[in-house]
């Protein structure tokens, strides 16, 4: 990504990829937990489910849209790892801290405000501390601007698709 870029447009494009890897992760995260505390698993398989959920799910969201738009296989699952590892990893890490630290929150029932609500704080805690990550790998041309780079010189752009979504699928980044 140019060194010249506009500030705003920046921040705004590091705002949409936190968003678009925080719904992952976020689908995941709520699946594992739920998944693994209506099962009464111990803390550990709930946050390996939970984890691995999140992954799956954050790097879903990124290899379907590329897929739609005609890339191979192989090329959208290359992408998808680099546009989203490095903020998955770091949402995981901060969500699954906070809710191990949340006093009783691995333990409540799903039927509990405490569950959700410390299941809904992590999940905001773990979006703004990707933000800054997410906003430095873009300056850098990393992350979801190879993403964004693989649209532009395949022609696809990242203006709206027939749906009236971006071709990345959440807005069109620009």
């Amino acid at each position: 990504m140019d060194t010249t870029v506009d500030p705003a447009a920046l921040d705004q494009l590091a705002r949409r990829a936190t968003i678009h890897c925080l719904t992952g992760c976020g689908i995941g995260e709520v699946l594992g937990m739920a998944i693994g505390t209506a099962l009464h698993w111990s803390n550990v398989a709930t946050m390996v489910l939970a984890i691995l959920l999140a992954f799956f799910f954050g790097y879903l969201l990124t290899l379907l849209p590329l897929l739609r738009a005609r890339f191979t296989l192989k090329r959208a699952l290359t992408l998808a790892l680099a546009a989203d590892t490095a903020s998955i990893t770091l949402m995981e890490v901060v969500d699954n801290t906070v809710m191990l630290v949340v006093p009783g929150a691995m333990d409540a029932p799903l039927t509990s405000v405490l569950f959700w609500g410390a299941l809904a704080f992590s999940l905001l805690v773990a979006g703004i501390a990707a933000y800054p990550l997410n906003r430095w790998l873009l300056r850098r041309g990393r992350g979801h601007a190879l993403v964004h780079a693989q649209h532009a010189s395949t022609g696809q752009g990242l203006g709206a698709d027939e749906s009236g979504e971006g071709v990345h699928g959440h807005g069109g980044h620009q």
